[in-house]
C-alpha cells in the first residue's frame, strides 16, 4: 500500500468532522470511496482507527496516534512544498551577501561561479561594506547574512568560521626590512607607510594597533585598494600591510617582499555572520552551508 497526504487529509476531515460522511464532502470524494480508504488504512496497520455509533465516529486510541503522526506527516509535506518551491523551474531566489573588501576580492570571486552555475535559480548581490558596518546591518535586520572580520567583535550576532585571512607585511625588493621572515608591528613603525583610504576597516585596526603601542603611522600615500597599494610599494614608495591572499595574487603582477606579521590581530579570520542562522530561508541556509562546505574550502586552497 502506498500512503499519500489525500488519506491523511482525509482522515484528519473524518476527525475534525466526527463523521465519515462529512469528511468525505470536505475532501470531495463519495462515501463508498472515503470508507474504501480508511479501511485500507486499518487493514495495511492491522488496527481498528474509528469506532463507528449511530452519531458518527470516535478515535480509537490507535487512531488517536495515527492523527498525531498524520498531523506532523501533513505539516512536513507543506514544508517540503515551500522548500522545493524555491528551486522549481521558472522561481528565483534573491540572496544578498554582505561582505568586506578581502572576502569581496579574494574569496567570492572563486566560489560564487561554481554556486551560480550549479543553482541557476539563485540570483547573488553583492553587498561590499566595512565589517563594522555589516555587524550593524545584521543586528538592525537591514542584512541577512555577511562575511567579516574576525578582529571586530560582534557578540551579538552568530558567526562560524569561513576562512583564515592572515595579514602581511609587503614591502620594496631593495628594503632594509627584505631580509625579515615575521615581524611584529612595532618593528615597522619608524618606516613610511602607504595605506588604504582613512574610512577603510582594516586601516583604522592597523592604527589601533598602533596607537596601542603608543606610536602614529606616517603615511606617504593613501590609496583606494590593494592593487594600487602593491604597485606603489614595488616602485619604491614604502611599506604597506594588506590580507596575506591579496599579497599572493598581486606578487604576480609586482615585484615586492611579503612578511609575516606576528600577533592575534594580525592572525585574524573571516566569520560567516547572521543573526540566527536557523531562522534564514531555506535559500539562505543552502547558500551558508556551501559556503562553508569542504568543497568550498577546496576551492580556496
Amino acid at each position: 500500500m502506498r500512503l499519500d497526504f489525500f488519506d491523511l487529509r482525509l482522515f484528519l476531515n473524518i476527525v475534525d468532522s466526527g463523521s465519515l460522511t462529512k469528511g468525505a464532502e470536505s475532501s470531495a470524494i463519495s462515501l463508498q470511496a472515503a470508507s474504501e480508504r480508511i479501511k485500507k488504512l486499518e487493514q495495511h496497520y492491522q488496527v481498528s482507527l474509528f469506532t463507528r455509533h449511530a452519531g458518527g465516529v470516535k478515535l480509537t486510541f490507535a487512531g488517536q496516534v495515527f492523527a498525531e503522526h498524520a498531523q506532523a506527516m501533513l505539516q512536513q509535506g507543506q514544508q517540503l512544498a515551500q522548500a522545493m518551491a524555491a528551486f522549481s523551474e521558472g522561481s528565483h531566489s534573491n540572496i544578498s551577501l554582505w561582505c568586506n573588501s578581502s572576502a569581496q576580492s579574494e574569496y567570492l570571486p572563486l566560489l560564487l561561479p561554481q554556486y551560480l552555475v550549479n543553482n541557476p535559480n539563485i540570483q547573488i548581490d553583492l553587498k561590499e561594506a566595512e565589517s563594522n558596518d555589516i555587524i550593524q546591518a545584521i543586528t538592525s535586520g537591514t542584512a541577512k547574512l555577511g562575511l567579516i572580520s574576525s578582529f571586530f567583535p560582534a557578540p551579538e550576532l552568530q558567526t562560524l568560521e569561513f576562512s583564515d585571512d592572515p595579514l602581511v607585511l609587503i614591502c620594496p625588493q631593495q628594503h632594509e626590512l627584505n631580509q625579515e621572515s615575521k615581524l611584529k608591528l612595532a618593528d615597522c613603525l619608524n618606516y613610511p607607510f602607504v595605506g588604504l583610504m582613512q574610512y577603510h576597516s582594516l586601516q583604522q585596526s592597523i592604527e589601533t594597533q598602533a596607537r596601542l603601542l603608543n606610536c602614529e603611522i606616517q603615511y606617504r600615500l593613501r590609496l583606494p585598494n590593494f592593487a594600487a597599494i602593491a604597485q606603489v610599494v614595488a616602485n619604491g614608495v614604502g611599506i604597506a600591510i594588506m590580507p596575506q591572499r591579496a599579497a599572493q595574487r598581486l606578487s604576480r603582477l609586482y615585484a615586492f617582499k611579503q612578511i609575516k606579521l606576528t600577533g592575534n590581530w594580525a592572525n585574524r579570520k573571516l566569520l560567516l555572520a547572521a543573526k540566527n542562522f536557523d531562522e534564514l530561508s531555506t535559500a539562505y541556509q543552502h547558500f551558508s552551508q556551501f559556503l562553508l562546505s569542504t568543497d568550498a574550502q577546496k576551492l580556496l586552497h
